[in-house]
């Protein structure tokens, strides 16, 4: 999947502003304009709960 395609952050993580930007010197990491900070979102998984079907309890 291209990074094009992925979500950006709503807020940020630290102080909970939305005024956020693409940090332009590190690909994917975002900076926000209220607190200074700037940081990543990887996805890491699925918690194998979440992806069990319905027939088989867990």
């Amino acid at each position: 999947m291209s990074g094009d395609t992925r979500a950006a952050p709503m807020y940020c993580p630290y102080c909970g502003e939305e005024d956020l930007r693409p940090h332009a010197e590190s690909h994917g990491a975002w900076e926000c304009r209220a607190c200074a900070r700037v940081f990543t979102v990887k996805f890491t998984g699925l918690l194998a709960a979440a992806v069990s079907t319905e027939g088989n309890p867990s």
